[in-house]
């Protein structure tokens, strides 16, 4: 070697330059052939002789892999505990990577003792495991888990990837060993887990699956109690739902319980254990009232009670609240159903998703999820009732099958008693005094329902302690978590945050004295799509600082958004009902496209903005027309166009026009007159609008397959049929037409 070689290499050691990695590793025979699993330890240990990388953290979470794969579980275990201490461990979070280091000790135990392995897991489960808090173990559980055949899936598709090849590169090879050390693992372990978990509980929990309530009319509902084994008589978090699924069931009652209250989970009448009639939302008010009476008299319980619970089981809280049983002290609601508000219609609008929903939820003792899953049947049934012109009544027979509870709800086609005898109304809310907590989210279908209940409390109780959370969130936000991507959406950062946790900090506020999550620092609390913040308010219209107007008016290659009006200005829109030739169609899945969908209606288009904008709150307006029919049901979509050319959708309005002054009475317009329509209490907008984006307005009326038609004939629209439909529907919107954006500057 010549000297300045010498010299050079000598200066790499001196300042701890590490050397390039290995550009391959050699394949071992048989390694891919039927023999992984004899051949993997030596393979991993040339792959580890090799393995370099600067990031420490990054090093140790390969290498206690690595360490693992040649049977160096002592030294993968010491990796595990350093790559922990490096980490930034925040209060009842998980152990990292506990279920390896539980694994690695069994295969260290089993080696140093003799014992099986099955011996050796379960005991080091119950040391390790035992010894967590209730809540870091119901965090470290979820760790245990996983589906063995789609990690074999990964496993196969590295193997296929490496075939053929007589070496591997070190990334290469290091992706072909995690695949094999995840799935030995989790294949060692996952045949005992649900065993020792079930021991683990015994020990922590005392747990009741048989309880049973009676109701003051003889009624029995099944329910669930889980509550920590020795504690003092503790507040109950208890949910009311339809939706009668045991794992469902054991996991929010478990929740509970982790986090120091007595969880119950109450069924409703007809499901489960109780052998009673199964009648959707006509009875829950006064059922989910003694559920509430029972579980406060129970030696366990301190007398309060908090429900939680979303969609049907935040409907089934406002269900309690007009009973106002005297042990409810806080209710905790998201994407929240108010029936006959915005299900099973919206603005008087019959929505057909809701046709199957009978069937899931009383058609047997627990959820028939086959028959609802089976989606080729209700697109089937949404485009033969839409190509025949039936009557909508007539769903049922088209499908051939019964559906009393649909039906049912069609002989109420407004909101009338049927529905009002449900939840609060006028001036029962003023008497609802607990604080109350809604979550929704700007693409939640229920959004429409939460804000109902929150507008009609706070009219009626200016001072009620309810607070609203909204976001780029979904109907199962709240249950399922904040998905990396929601419809096509991508959320900002600051929207990842865990609902679940936040209700819980919220009732840990409400019962126990802790201070209140700073998220909810108003009455009103908004996720600001774009700008990757929150904002607070005291209400819905302090959201915005200012309200700017833009009128509907006509324009020549597209329609106008226009800061001006111009009364004389007419924009046409002609629909023929008798043109039934998309009945294939279906809605986009996603909030953001590429187009607009033409079932959309008109499109009004506002200028380039100059500079950012910030929307938040309702929009509001008026709709100055002439309608040639008696009747007709309005959507009204409104977009952020992006520069790049992308809709993002913001909010919507559905509206029947003869429902709009009174919901709960119809009141048919006058053909050929001009009417004005009022836009109020719509959904929230929360998006920082890009300079160069534009704002867009659709304006249409409902014809599409998976929606209740109203042909404007003046008869029910239950009962209407093509024969009905007559000459096209035509509206002329005059160009005094006008919604109020509100703007936060």
């Amino acid at each position: 070697m010549s000297l300045s070689r010498l010299l050079g290499l000598l200066l790499l050691l001196a300042t701890g330059t590490t050397f390039a990695r290995p550009a391959t590793v050699p394949m071992p025979a048989h390694l891919l052939d039927g023999g992984m699993d004899a051949a993997m330890p030596g393979f991993a240990r040339q792959v580890m002789a090799h393995y370099r990388d600067e990031d420490r953290k990054r090093y140790l979470g390969t290498l206690f892999r690595l360490q693992s794969a040649t049977g160096q579980y002592p030294q993968a275990i010491a990796s595990i505990h350093e790559l922990r201490q490096l980490g930034d461990h925040a209060a009842g979070q998980s152990p990292l990577f506990l279920q390896y280091e539980i694994h690695a000790l069994a295969r260290q135990r089993q080696a140093n003792t003799h014992a099986s392995y099955a011996d050796a897991w379960q005991q080091e489960f119950a040391e390790r495991f035992g010894a967590l808090d209730e809540r870091t173990a119901l965090q470290a559980e979820f760790a245990f888990g996983g589906w063995l055949p789609r990690m074999r899936d990964e496993l196969d598709a590295q193997i296929a990837s490496a075939r053929g090849k007589p070496r591997l590169s070190i990334d290469e090879a290091i992706a072909l060993v995690r695949a094999w050390q995840v799935h030995d693992a989790y294949a060692a372990f996952q045949p005992y887990f649900t065993t020792a978990l079930k021991v683990d509980d015994a020990r922590r929990y005392a747990i009741d699956r048989d309880a049973m309530v009676r109701t003051p009319d003889g009624v029995e509902l099944a329910a669930l109690v889980v509550r920590p084994e020795t504690a003092p008589p503790l507040p109950v978090l208890l949910t009311f739902t339809i939706y009668a699924n045991d794992d469902w069931a054991w996991a929010d009652a478990k929740k509970m319980a982790a986090h120091g209250y007595a969880g119950v989970v109450a069924y409703s009448r007809g499901k489960g254990r109780s052998r009673d009639a199964i009648v959707p939302f006509e009875h829950d008010g006064a059922d989910a009232a003694a559920a509430i009476a029972w579980a406060a008299a129970q030696p366990w319980s301190d007398g309060r009670v908090g429900m939680y619970g979303g969609s049907y089981s935040g409907y089934t809280q406002w269900a309690a609240l007009k009973q106002r049983p005297p042990a409810l002290k806080a209710i905790a609601t998201s994407a929240t159903a108010a029936p006959g508000i915005d299900v099973p219609m919206e603005g008087g609008v019959f929505l057909n998703f809701m046709y199957p929903w009978p069937f899931y939820v009383a058609g047997n003792r627990s959820l028939d999820d086959a028959t609802y899953g089976d989606s080729e049947r209700w697109e089937k049934l949404n485009r033969e009732w839409y190509r025949s012109g039936r009557a909508y009544r007539e769903l049922p027979r088209i499908d051939a099958a019964s559906n009393p509870v649909f039906e049912r709800w069609l002989q109420h086609p407004v909101y009338d008693d049927y529905w009002q005898a449900m939840t609060p109304q006028g001036r029962e809310f003023a008497a609802i005094d607990i604080p109350v907590l809604v979550t929704t989210g700007y693409f939640d279908g229920a959004q429409i329902g939460a804000l109902h209940y929150f507008r009609e409390h706070l009219r009626q109780r200016p001072d009620a302690d309810h607070t609203l959370l909204i976001g780029p969130y979904e109907h199962f936000a709240m249950q399922a978590g904040v998905a990396p991507v929601v419809q096509g959406y991508t959320p900002d950062a600051s929207a990842r945050h865990d609902l679940q946790a936040l209700r819980l900090a919220w009732f840990d506020h409400v019962f126990k004295g802790t201070p209140r999550p700073e998220l909810l620092a108003d009455r009103v609390n908004w996720q600001v799509m774009g700008a990757d913040r929150w904002r607070h308010a005291p209400t819905l219209e302090a959201m915005a600082t200012r309200s700017e107007r833009l009128y509907l008016l006509p324009g020549e290659a597209s329609h106008r958004l226009a800061d001006a009006p111009s009364a004389d200005a007419v924009t046409v829109q002609r629909v023929d009902f008798t043109d039934r030739g998309d009945a294939g169609w279906t809605p986009s899945p996603t909030v953001l496209n590429r187009e607009l969908d033409p079932h959309a209606g008109l499109v009004f288009r506002g200028e380039p903005l100059p500079h950012d904008t910030e929307l938040a709150g309702p929009f509001g307006g008026e709709l100055d027309f002439v309608l040639n029919k008696a009747d007709a049901d309005i959507a009204i979509g409104i977009y952020e166009q992006t520069a790049a050319g992308d809709y993002l959708d913001l909010a919507w309005w559905l509206q029947r026009l003869s429902h709009a002054a009174d919901r709960s009475h119809r009141q048919l317009l006058q053909p050929g007159a001009r009417q004005r329509l009022r836009i109020a209490d719509t959904r929230l907008l929360g998006r920082r609008l890009a300079a160069g984006s534009r704002l867009v307005v659709t304006v249409g009326v409902v014809k599409q397959p998976d929606q209740q038609l109203n042909l404007g004939s003046g008869r029910p629209p239950a009962d209407e049929t093509l024969a009905d439909a007559g000459q096209p529907l035509e509206i002329g919107w005059f160009g005094s037409s006008y919604l109020d954006f509100p703007v936060r500057e």
